[in-house]
């Protein structure tokens, strides 16, 4: 008989609805991937790549070029230029950062403070590290951070704040204000900070990315996670990387060298020319979802679901308690089975769901045919 480490953990809900969405033949809004085509340069640059030889091991911290390309863009973006050599380590996505982070300094018996909801990769990395995950809850209605409560969650044997801006799953987004009452709540302890900041260049209404490499007196204790996929639509090549000072980041690389040592190396030459040659693609970003964003709300206020705002990321949350009392497990499995429409219920993401939430999420990071499909069912509810 196996005593499982993670009694908690099933298969994740993403895969659950993937895959209820192929065995039922609906439009999987779901599972967070883009379904159009990664930026042709880049595709150009990853065959190069591998036409030149660049297949075998790379760096363990990731190649240089591409390490010295995310400390340009970081300068440019963010106003602070990172030690490309002591401070950047590109992973095998931004899951492996979070991962890494975590077990670089949770050690066993502490406790690591997450903000439900939260994604759902925060929690069985903390139980690994034989630590535990305080569960602090954002506004069931707007997903603001209440920092008093934070506060008071603080005990001696905390070691991590987790944050994650733009919000998944709700969209949410940190301000300055935040950022400011971060870095209070953190002044003077031994507590560290990981920043999951994978949707950053995914922002709206002119909004502004507080990300914690802005404010220094953050950066010196966090671990900053970026994530490619997200950025150049191309989750499947699960490449990432981790910005932290050099003391986290040497402990850090501890973790990554033993757990995947380094990742895809073409992809890595890929990314370097990307960011050095076409910026644009970054810098644009946010106006591109922010027209899908916005068609998508239109075309949903044809149904009778209710949209919630959306400042970043590519989600829609949507209000079903129009259309069913069903809890929102139950809700999407219908909704997938019956009416051929896949989302993702809220409640995995918390420890404890609020009662009565009636809130599904919708990934808008579609084309348009398969927006309008989607649409089409939706308006049958």
């Amino acid at each position: 008989m196996i005593r499982t480490k993670l009694p908690k953990v099933g298969t994740t809900i993403f895969t659950v609805m993937s895959q209820l969405a192929a065995e039922h033949g609906a439009v999987n809004l779901g599972q967070g991937f883009p379904d159009f085509d990664v930026p042709q340069r880049l595709v150009d640059a990853l065959a190069a790549a591998m036409r030149a030889g660049h297949n075998q091991y790379a760096p363990m911290t990731g190649i240089p070029a591409l390490r010295q390309a995310i400390a340009e863009k970081t300068e440019r973006v963010y106003g602070h230029l990172p030690d490309a050599d002591a401070e950047i380590t590109v992973t095998s996505g931004a899951t492996e950062a979070l991962f890494n982070a975590i077990h670089a300094v949770v050690r066993a018996g502490e406790e690591v403070i997450v903000l439900d909801p939260a994604y759902d990769s925060y929690e069985p990395a903390i139980e690994l590290a034989g630590a535990v995950a305080v569960h602090v809850p954002l506004d069931p209605a707007t997903f603001a951070p209440d920092w008093q409560r934070v506060r008071d969650a603080v005990t001696p044997k905390t070691r991590m704040l987790i944050v994650n801006s733009p919000h998944n799953p709700s969209g949410a987004m940190f301000g300055a204000a935040d950022m400011q009452a971060i870095a209070e709540l953190l002044q003077g302890t031994g507590i560290y900070l990981l920043s999951d900041e994978v949707y950053e260049h995914i922002v709206f209404d002119g909004a502004r990315h507080e990300s914690a490499l802005r404010w220094p007196e953050l950066r010196e204790r966090s671990f900053v996670v970026s994530s490619f996929g997200k950025t150049y639509h191309c989750t499947g090549w699960k490449l990432g990387y981790c910005i932290a000072p050099p003391a986290l980041s040497a402990e850090f690389r501890k973790v990554h060298q033993y757990n995947v040592f380094c990742t895809f190396a073409p992809a890595q030459h890929a990314f370097a020319e990307m960011l050095r040659e076409e910026p644009a693609h970054y810098e644009q970003l946010g106006a591109f979802y922010q027209t899908k964003r916005d068609a998508f709300a239109a075309q949903l206020a044809t149904t009778r679901l209710k949209c919630l705002p959306v400042p970043g990321g590519y989600f829609q949350l949507v209000d079903y308690s129009a259309v069913s009392d069903l809890d929102d497990a139950e809700f999407c499995r219908w909704l997938t089975v019956e009416k051929g429409v896949a989302a993702i219920p809220l409640s995995p993401f918390y420890a404890a769901p609020p009662v009565g939430q009636r809130l599904a999420r919708l990934c808008f990071a579609k084309n348009d045919a398969t927006l309008d499909a989607a649409i089409k069912r939706l308006q049958k509810l």
